[in-house]
């Protein structure tokens, strides 16, 4: 028992060469080859061509986005009359962020002032039956203002709601039937985006560069003619999106409009371009569910006369557009090349392997070929782990290199021929 831990303590010295045996079996030849020839092309077509693995790369864009929105539309309606809507109107921020509101309708409810009037029936919290459930002071939940203790209804045995003090009248809370703003579908948005890949100090405009000042007041973006003039229609975002504006202006929605930069910077500053990508982000919604749409309030004030405080409230739905910045840029490197070079020839072994495996497991004469490929020399050994006596006449060597050939041409084994001693003494040819 001693000596056998001795021996495995001992074989953690043993040093292992590699051993060549040309098996002469053409079909695991040609698997041999395929093999190679498919991991040759990974490495030439996908790591360096599709990949660049030859290049260092900086997804680290620093990114700066200005929009402006141009056009103007006259409504007309029952509450205020005659108006006309600008960018100053319809666009929230009014600044030109990366992402803004388009305002394409509206509910309107004018001349509010602080008073008391009847909480709305299809508020749930607002509803009563006697002044007890209108606690004078409390807020109504979802409400639009302040219980006074009263509850007010049509008749004894009916339910009304709590009286409240707020802005009244209260909020018109119909739906609206068609886009009040649908004109804006022929409104411009001039989107500017500048660049900036840190690593390699590399800096660009998705803007043309020209000294020719009408070129921005004409053009429209163009994937072929007019790549870099970033001025789109808003219809044409929504139709890009796969979705009629239309349809979208009546209860609003979300558009996300990515912007790609893919840079190979061994092309030159030219050859690196803006790639533009438009989809609908809120589309999980179904056109009827209460989460459909994009909608909020805000509210103008304004003083009368003798002095009082007065307000519309506007509750606006509209399309919101997100400007996403997306880059990458590659530049050659010798250092990612050796690394993807080194891991290519590293993963050439992956054939010898398998067809070993081949070999070793899945012949018939497997056991002839682990005996030419494994072979144990205990002449330098050491004498406490074998007890093997070593002859006075010295012990001759195999050739370097042995040939297993097949003994016919549809084998799928490998073959061999017995080896005689004289064919060992033989040098090999």
């Amino acid at each position: 028992m001693a000596l056998d831990c001795r021996g495995v303590l001992l074989s953690a010295f043993d040093y292992k060469t590699e051993k060549y045996v040309i098996a002469k079996n053409k079909k695991v030849g040609v698997l041999y080859r395929l093999i190679q020839l498919s991991l040759l092309g990974y490495i030439i077509g996908w790591v360096f061509v599709m990949k660049k693995g030859y290049q260092e790369t900086d997804e680290s864009i620093q990114s700066s986005v200005i929009t402006k929105v141009k056009g103007v539309l006259l409504t007309n309606t029952s509450g205020t009359g005659p108006r006309l809507w600008g960018p100053e109107d319809y666009v929230i921020p009014q600044q030109g962020e990366a992402v803004l509101f388009i305002t394409t309708n509206f509910l309107e409810t004018p001349n509010q002032r602080l008073g008391y009037c009847a909480e709305s029936f299809k508020v749930l919290d607002g509803h009563c039956r006697e002044n007890g459930g209108c606690p004078e002071g409390e807020a109504v939940v979802a409400g639009n203002g302040v219980r006074t203790g009263r509850c007010l209804k049509k008749d004894r045995n009916s339910t009304g709601t709590c009286e409240i003090y707020g802005w009244c009248p209260i909020e018109r809370s119909h739906k609206p039937d068609v886009p009040l703003l649908g004109k804006t579908e022929s409104f411009t948005i001039y989107i500017k985006n500048f660049i900036r890949f840190p690593k390699f100090d590399f800096s660009k405009s998705n803007v043309l560069e020209t000294a020719t000042g009408t070129y921005l007041k004409t053009c429209l973006y163009d994937e072929v003619a007019h790549p870099y003039c970033p001025i789109f229609r808003l219809g044409d975002i929504v139709r890009r999106a796969g979705y009629d504006f239309q349809d979208m202006a009546l209860l609003g929605g979300s558009i996300g409009i990515l912007i790609e930069w893919h840079c190979d910077l061994d092309k030159g500053y030219s050859e690196c371009h803006p790639r533009y990508t438009f989809t609908r982000l809120d589309a999980n919604a179904m056109p009827n569910s209460v989460s459909s749409g994009y909608n909020f309030r805000y509210a103008h004030y304004f003083k009368n006369a003798a002095g009082q405080t007065h307000r519309t409230l506007l509750k606006v739905y509209g399309i919101r557009f997100d400007i996403l910045v997306h880059g990458k840029a590659g530049k050659f490197n010798i250092i990612p090349t050796i690394i993807n070079l080194g891991s290519g020839l590293a993963l050439m072994g992956a054939g010898s392997f398998f067809c070993d495996m081949v070999l070793l497991y899945m012949m018939k004469k497997s056991t002839l070929y682990r005996e030419r490929k494994f072979e144990k020399d205990n002449k330098n050994g050491n004498n406490n782990r074998d007890s093997v006596e070593e002859s006075e006449e010295p012990v001759k060597q195999p050739s370097e290199v042995e040939h297993l050939t097949d003994p016919t041409p549809d084998q799928h084994t490998v073959g061999t021929t017995p080896f005689s001693t004289e064919q060992h003494d033989k040098p090999s040819e």
